[in-house]
């Protein structure tokens, strides 16, 4: 009797070890993008997570979570079971919410030690935006109107501190014009505000509008970055039109700090393979946005360098609530 229960209790623990040895991924992923649906994180969210999945013989499930400039996701997915299940899609904003935190005196959403870089996907600049019957032509156009009517002129964004605001008020602090800001829940909301003429301008990703400027319901203005862009090459950076004004919103993958270094590196071989897919490139391109992908040591210095550079915009910026 006493042998068949020991012997019992060896296969238990012998398949309780299989289990904890079971191949990653061994069940669905959950991507989590901080936005809703239809902002530049989503953009590049569903073609990225379609060949991850392929690529990990498992579904890479897209899980909305907006709000907060992309705060409330990016914290869901920094205090998420380290095991490689939970995975999240960020853009710049990741950068600049814990310092608008410590300046708003609340507890940060996330920490920058509790997710952990994996890749970089894009990196595109910002573009001014507005709708084409608007009687700006050119951002010094919008700029002098500006001048004479502080205050007047609104745009919107995908929450204070977010990717939509930080690259206006830098804008506006190089200008010298104040401009009144409208917060949304993420660029897709902001847009469709934009559309339906409830404000008058947005900072956003060139994916998030192109069409609507093909289309002929939005014209853009300038943007800032450096050189031509390539979904819009005849739009001047807010550089060549006399300001300095620079700013890219990223978008990139993280995991919780905690995850295995196995773990992290399954991930980011798929993250390769993602951006090296050619749906991908081919999806995400005709959206205005290509892929400028940095592995995990670069991207890892990259993000480095946005914080601090970022942190100190955001000081400039103060209090914001």
């Amino acid at each position: 009797m006493h042998r068949r229960t020991a012997l019992a209790a060896a296969l238990a623990a012998a398949g309780g070890l299989a289990f904890a040895q079971a191949p990653y991924p061994s069940k669905p992923i959950t991507m989590v993008v901080p936005f809703p649906p239809g902002g530049v994180a989503d953009t590049v969210a569903r073609p990225v997570a379609e060949a991850m999945s392929r690529d990990l013989g498992q579904p890479v499930v897209i899980e909305n979570r907006g709000g907060a400039g992309g705060g409330i996701g990016m914290g869901h997915a920094s205090k998420a079971a380290p095991d490689g299940y939970t995975i999240l899609l960020a853009l710049a904003s990741y950068s600049v919410l814990p310092e608008a935190d410590a300046i708003l005196g609340r507890a940060p959403m996330y920490s920058f030690n509790s997710l952990r870089p994996i890749a970089r996907f894009t990196a595109d600049p910002t573009v001014l935006a507005v709708r084409a019957e608007a009687p700006w032509k050119t951002v010094k156009d919008f700029v002098e109107d500006a001048k004479r009517r502080p205050g007047a002129i609104n745009y919107g964004s995908s929450g204070n501190y977010g990717t939509m605001h930080v690259p206006m008020e830098i804008l506006a602090q190089n200008a010298g014009i104040k401009l009144t800001h409208v917060p949304f829940t993420g660029a897709g909301p902001a847009v469709i505000a934009l559309l339906g003429g409830q404000i008058d301008a947005v900072s956003t990703g060139p994916a998030t509008v192109v069409q609507h400027v093909k289309g002929g319901k939005l014209r853009v203005l300038g943007h800032w970055g450096n050189g031509k862009l390539q979904a819009l090459p005849d739009v001047p950076s807010l550089k060549d039109s006399g300001y300095n004004a620079e700013y890219a919103q990223w978008s990139g993958l993280f995991v919780p700090a905690g995850v295995p270094d196995p773990v992290a590196q399954r991930l980011r071989a798929a993250a390769r393979a993602a951006a090296n897919d050619s749906k991908v490139k081919e999806v995400i391109g005709a959206a205005g946005s290509p892929v400028l992908y940095l592995d995990t040591p670069e991207f890892e210095k990259y993000v480095q360098d946005d914080v601090k550079r970022m942190s100190e915009v955001v000081k400039k910026m103060g209090k914001v609530e």
